[in-house]
This record gives C-alpha cells, sequence and structure tokens, in this order.
C-alpha cells in the first residue's frame, strides 16, 4: 500500500478488485481511494440507456470493432484509478479482461449526479492523462454537454439538449441529439 503525502492509505487497482469482488454497493477507486458511488436518477439512466443504443446501432450498422459498454462496467485506468463510466466506447480488443477493461477507452462519457466535482475535475483530468480520445460530461440540470475531444483542443465545445453533437471518434459520422434519447 502507498501513502499520499496527508497520510491516508491509497490501495492499488488489485486490492481494490479483491476488496470489492463480494460487495454489492457502487464504488469506484479514484487516487487509490475507495469512493462511493450513488445510484443513478431515473433521468440518468433513461439518458445513458438512450446512448448506448445510439452507440450500438452505430456500430453494428458500420462493423468496426469498436464496443459501446454502459455502467457497471469497471475501467482500470492505471494501479490507482478504477472507474465506472456511464458510458464507453473502446476500439481495441485487446484491453478487455473477464471483469473490467483495461487502459483508456477512446470514448467516454459521464452524466453529472451527485459527484459534480469529480465529473468536472478529477475524471476529466484523469481521462486527459490517461489517453482517452473524447469525453462528454452530460448535465442533466442545466441540459448541457460539455464535449472535450483531446486530440484537436483542450477547451470543450458545449451543446444543448437539442442540438446534434458530433461523434469525435467517429469523424462525425454519427450525431446523437440528447432530448431525442429521453424517454419522459
Amino acid at each position: 500500500m502507498a501513502d499520499t503525502a496527508k497520510n491516508v492509505p491509497r490501495i492499488t487497482a488489485e486490492e481494490y478488485f479483491k476488496l470489492t469482488a463480494d460487495r454489492e454497493d457502487r464504488t469506484e477507486l479514484l487516487d487509490g481511494e475507495i469512493v462511493a458511488m450513488a445510484s443513478p436518477s431515473i433521468r440518468h439512466q433513461d439518458i445513458a440507456s438512450g446512448l448506448i443504443t445510439e452507440l450500438r446501432q452505430f456500430v453494428k450498422r458500420n462493423g468496426g470493432k469498436c464496443r459501446p459498454f454502459a455502467a457497471p462496467t469497471d475501467v482500470r485506468l492505471d494501479d490507482l484509478n478504477v472507474l465506472v463510466p456511464d458510458v464507453f466506447v473502446s476500439c481495441d480488443p485487446e484491453r478487455f479482461g473477464e471483469q473490467y477493461h483495461s487502459g483508456a477507452p477512446d470514448f467516454v462519457v459521464e452524466i453529472v449526479s451527485t459527484n459534480r466535482s469529480d465529473d468536472f475535475s478529477r475524471k476529466l483530468w484523469l481521462y486527459r492523462r490517461s489517453g482517452v480520445r473524447e469525453y462528454w460530461i452530460i448535465d442533466p440540470r442545466k441540459e448541457n454537454v460539455l464535449v472535450y475531444f483531446f486530440e484537436a483542443e483542450d477547451s470543450p465545445e458545449i451543446y444543448g439538449f437539442h442540438t446534434p453533437i458530433p461523434v469525435h471518434i467517429w469523424n462525425g459520422q454519427l450525431s446523437i441529439t440528447i432530448a431525442d434519447l429521453e424517454m419522459l
């Protein structure tokens, strides 16, 4: 176990997987600390399920090796960070193990809920540092989406829920309008 500057014990991803193997509560490992996750709201799940449906249909129509996944699939970014993105796409089949995805996915979506600062700062930094190509932060309360395409620039594009949003990892061949995903 490593220690932080504050002498808070940190655990590794390997230790995290052992400690949480039989747990049913939702957690992530952020910088070696286990962080509890709240259950998502109905609107959160509505957006996530609509988004995963759109992504899967696009991949199915266009072929290729990319695979879209939704929570609760673990993504082991490195030895101290295991996140559970709401939705992610990985185009590298070698990164999938039996229990988790290893390394940075190509595309990650977080739908903001109770841990707002994690999505906007901690996870943004971790995803950028680890090599995620595109990161969307969907904010149902403000009805906007921040889109980071790290291969082009570091500042986000901002879209409303009624505006088509191009998926940059596919060169905009797929555009998604968040308002069209919701069933409510």
